[in-house]
């Protein structure tokens, strides 16, 4: 049996690189910053600036609390909402799905490392090549989403929001928040692992029997096993 745990290290440490960005991944998912719009009519919004996220938009508000008080106010965008805009739908549903294929991913990832610790060497190598497959398209997935979001705000794209949102229909300026940075950093990472998973190669198998080393005897080179069996005769 082949001791197979000296030619993975790089596989391991592109499974911890894999499971690091699909947490960053999950996190991005969750976070409202993905775009940051600066309003200046301050009246219901107080501190001029509101987060548009995937699931959800919100600020900070003074006028819909309690006097001397300030409240976060969200609301929920809905995937089949008339006003959500395909940017925002293509995440909820995209990201989502990432975060699928990246569980298959570390999962394949945990279990070919296993089979390698084991010196189990039966499709070894399609196990890498799948583990890196499912890495490299969890990572594309959810890189479409961030990266049209990002479009979306450098070209200053306005959403119209319903009335209950309190939103204006268009910011004053955005930008891109951390959310679609932490997203991007996820991707990467999973890019990375997907790619050393896919570069593995089995080692080479060494030639069956002893190797016959040669001595050397007044000048003639002769292999030992030959110069043994004179040498008992």
């Amino acid at each position: 049996m082949a001791y197979l745990a000296h030619t993975a290290h790089a596989q391991l440490s592109a499974l911890c690189l894999g499971c690091v960005g699909w947490t960053l991944t999950a996190v991005a998912l969750g976070l409202v910053q993905w775009r940051v719009w600066l309003v200046l009519d301050s009246e219901v919004i107080s501190s001029g600036v509101a987060w548009v996220g995937i699931w959800r938009a919100c600020f900070n508000s003074h006028a819909l609390a309690s006097p001397g008080s300030t409240v976060m106010y969200c609301r929920y965008i809905g995937l089949t909402e008339a006003f959500t805009p395909p940017e925002i739908a293509a995440g909820q549903v995209l990201v989502l799905f990432s975060l699928l294929v990246g569980v298959l991913g570390n999962v394949a990832g945990f279990y070919t490392l296993r089979n390698v610790y084991f010196g189990m060497e039966k499709n070894l190598q399609c196990c890498f090549f799948t583990t890196g497959a499912l890495f490299l398209s969890a990572a594309g997935v959810s890189l479409v989403p961030l990266l049209w979001n990002m479009i979306s705000v450098v070209t200053n794209q306005t959403i119209k929001f319903p009335p209950d949102f309190k939103m204006p229909h268009s910011p004053d300026s955005q930008h891109v928040g951390c959310g679609i940075g932490v997203g991007i950093v996820g991707t990467s990472l999973m890019i990375i692992s997907g790619s050393i998973f896919c570069t593995y190669r089995l080692p080479g198998r060494s030639q069956p029997g002893r190797p016959r080393a040669e001595v050397q005897i007044g000048g003639w080179s002769r292999d030992d096993t030959v110069f043994q069996s004179h040498e008992h005769g």
